[in-house]
């Protein structure tokens, strides 16, 4: 698959020895639809801004299409589409006005799926920025994002803030109109059942690298949970030592370990190595895991 985004060995700090990425390295391939996720300060904005080439590396390089985001960004520009949490729109210019800008900016501009956009939104096409509501100004920014059929879309936390029908209908919208035709796609988001329902692959960051990088449908099947009762297994780190183990962590009287496999198999295993009773393996969903893989551990500042 070629690579449509490529991240390698990225670092970045903002204070002296406390970094934000630490050798960061994947990529985003053609057609993929990638979930970037981590807790609140590991760095995922900071990587869409180094990607967009608004905040240089440290170390290591990005390319998108092949292309330095720093060094020639009008080129990147072009061919990608972005919308962040905190984006602005001029509040005192209209949906139409802003249009007719990026209708001017991007040779491919597409008027029929403008057209459609304002149609599925019901955006008043006169209406000024500052007078929408959240929910608006941000399909506002959605349809100026996607209506020049980038070929990348990078999403970072864009639905934050909108209840749970807008945030679908927000993200469902820019997946089906792009996705489907082959634009790939990366986005961050803390709602994991988002990025279950669209996402493909998911890539989860943690102490400034890359904690997890695996297809959904892989994680669903071969991750698992395994509880085990103290009192069977005293010491952890027999647990840790069983290959597949990914964390242990004690909750009540119970160790929680993540392992690679499915649970049938994992089940076998300690019972097998460990010679206890009362262990069980159960699937994961993306929330669960993230909160077994993260849960209890001290939360990274920018």
């Amino acid at each position: 698959m070629t690579a449509v985004l490529e991240f390698e060995d990225i670092a970045r700090s903002y204070k002296r020895g406390s970094p934000v990425l630490n050798g960061v390295s994947f990529s985003v391939g053609e057609g993929e639809v990638v979930g970037l996720l981590g807790r609140n300060g590991s760095g995922k904005t900071t990587l869409i801004r180094i990607a967009m080439g608004l905040l240089f590396p440290h170390e290591g390089s990005v390319r998108a299409f092949g292309i330095s985001p720093t060094k020639d960004p009008v080129a990147v520009k072009l061919r990608v589409g972005y919308v962040a949490e905190e984006q602005v729109l001029p509040g005192g210019a209209s949906i139409a006005e802003l249009i007719a800008f990026h209708r001017y900016l991007f040779p491919s501009w597409d008027a029929p799926l403008e057209r459609q956009l304002l149609d599925r939104f019901g955006l008043p096409a006169a209406g000024k920025i500052k007078h929408l509501s959240k929910g608006e100004a941000r399909q506002a920014a959605l349809l100026l994002a996607v209506c020049h059929r980038p070929e990348l879309l990078i999403l970072d936390e864009p639905a934050g803030g909108l209840d749970a029908a807008a945030r679908r209908e927000f993200l469902e919208t820019s997946i089906m109109l792009l996705n489907r035709e082959g634009t790939s796609i990366l986005f961050s988001s803390h709602y994991m059942a988002d990025v279950e329902r669209i996402g493909g692959r998911a890539v989860l960051l943690d102490d400034g690298k890359v904690r997890l990088d695996r297809d959904l449908i892989d994680l669903r099947e071969r991750v698992c949970l395994a509880m085990v009762p103290q009192a069977s297994a005293p010491d952890a780190t027999r647990i840790e030592r069983t290959p597949g183990c990914m964390r242990v962590h004690a909750v009540s009287d119970q160790w929680h370990a993540v392992f690679e496999g499915a649970p049938d198999q994992v089940q076998r295993q300690l019972a097998g190595s460990l010679a206890a009773n009362g262990i069980r393996c159960i699937p994961l969903s993306l929330e669960e895991l993230f909160i077994e893989l993260l849960g209890g551990k001290k939360q990274e500042r920018l």
